[in-house]
């Protein structure tokens, strides 16, 4: 059995981006209070590992350390070197193809509904088409714990389109998606 700092590190590691203090302790089934020895502890245990914790008042991450940044940096000019990958390239579809027609009736893509659709975790493609300019996220209206990710005009040229309307099959799709949003809407009111 895991002890709640090694957990903790399994979580944030897993998680790939800012967990809530109060989700972890829930998650961790401690009590809010004694978050903060947990995250002490695997501070203590991360020491001189490459990788350090950054909290907020009520977050918390894993990030690399400062002292790794030169090494960081020869990885991801070594990733902006390369083609996009099979993932990235779903990432890319899955976020195209939910903004809409006209560039985002719908607000853009959520990391959740991206890996709902891809059936795994998206954080690494989206980072990476993120570094590309591929891609923007902004703050969802409705929750804003939740970002949207949406085309960039990068992202346009680099298919070789205008716009979203241009995309394979851009209305029906969206047509579709579109009614599907309004029978949930409905059912959600009923």
């Amino acid at each position: 059995m895991l002890t709640p700092p090694a957990a903790a590190h399994a979580l944030l590691f897993a998680s790939g981006e800012p967990l809530e203090k109060k989700q972890l302790a829930k998650l961790l089934e401690i009590k809010e209070s004694e978050i903060a020895l947990v995250l002490k502890a695997l501070t203590d245990s991360l020491q001189n590992s490459g990788v350090v914790v950054v909290e907020t008042d009520t977050e918390v991450e894993l990030r690399t350390a400062p002292e790794a940044s030169i090494i960081v940096k020869k990885l991801r000019e070594s990733e902006l070197a390369r083609d996009l990958g099979k993932a990235s390239l779903e990432t890319l579809a899955v976020i195209a193809y939910g903004t809409g027609p006209n560039g985002a009736p719908f607000g853009g893509t959520t990391r959740g509904e991206i890996d709902w659709v891809r059936g795994v975790n998206s954080s690494t493609s989206l980072r990476t088409l993120l570094m590309r300019g591929l891609i923007e996220g902004k703050e969802d209206e409705r929750d804003k714990r939740r970002i949207r990710y949406s085309l960039t005009t990068e992202a346009f040229a680099h298919l070789g389109i205008k716009n979203a309307s241009e995309l394979p099959r851009a209305r029906e799709l969206s047509a579709a998606a579109g009614n599907i949003i309004k029978e949930e809407s409905a059912a959600e009111a009923a």
